[in-house]
């Protein structure tokens, strides 16, 4: 978490503004309002996981065995076709990135 900025977080703030769409307005609304309030609320707690959730190491092994820094260096390379017959190598990586991004966007599938 950064707290480069202090108190309150970017976290922190986007958890208030989630739990008072989650709360306050979900309750005094009803119809399109209640579920764009709650759509609203779960893109923001997507936000505040992204914020508080660390790159995984599997991720950054899986893209630095790969020679890659970031998933741009990694998209450009399968593009380009510079990654064709390490498959294998390529399927790990993809997978750590995948679970990482489920785990914020999406907690608890892999449980399900």
């Amino acid at each position: 978490m950064n707290a480069e900025y202090g108190r309150p977080t970017a976290a922190e703030l986007v958890a208030a503004a989630a739990e008072f769409l989650e709360g306050d307005v979900r309750e005094a609304t009803g119809g399109q309002v209640n579920f764009h309030a709650r759509v609203a609320a779960n893109a923001l707690r997507i936000v505040e996981r992204e914020l508080l959730a660390p790159v995984e190491s599997g991720v950054r092994a899986g893209l630095a065995g790969l020679g890659f820094a970031d998933e741009a260096g990694l998209a450009a390379a399968i593009r380009a076709g510079e990654l064709d017959g390490r498959d294998d190598e390529l399927v790990s990586c993809m997978r750590a990135l995948v679970r990482h991004r489920l785990a914020v966007a999406h907690p608890g599938y892999d449980d399900e």
